[in-house]
């Protein structure tokens, strides 16, 4: 289960790196370009260590999904993209996607428990 964590928080992470990337413009902007070196160093230091646990293309899935879809929310938020229905109800198809992932990799894993 804390693999898990880690890998929606490095998801998260991987959505401040990539908004302070563009807020960068090239690297030319001292502080975006420091938050995006952080917070990819975080985000892929939690994918790495999710993935010691949980099958590489389901974390890098789930992480990609939880990544993408903060980011766009957070585009939204700021105005920095415009907010449409069909926007929301794609966002919403992106987490029950993840949450799909996360139940078919939970059962995949007591499928291949031993039985006593």
């Amino acid at each position: 289960m804390l693999a898990w964590i880690i890998l929606i928080i490095s998801g998260a992470f991987e959505a401040v790196w990539a908004t302070a990337l563009g807020k960068s413009e090239g690297f030319t902007k001292l502080w975006p370009s420091v938050v995006f070196g952080v917070a990819v160093v975080i985000s892929m230091g939690g994918l790495a260590f999710a993935l010691r646990e949980i099958p590489t293309g389901t974390g890098y899935a789930v992480w990609v999904a939880v990544g993408a879809s903060l980011t766009v929310i957070y585009a939204m938020i700021t105005g920095a993209e415009q907010a449409s229905l069909l926007k929301i109800l794609l966002l919403l198809g992106i987490v029950a996607c993840v949450i799909g992932l996360k139940l078919v990799s939970d059962h995949e894993s007591a499928a291949a428990l031993p039985m006593a």
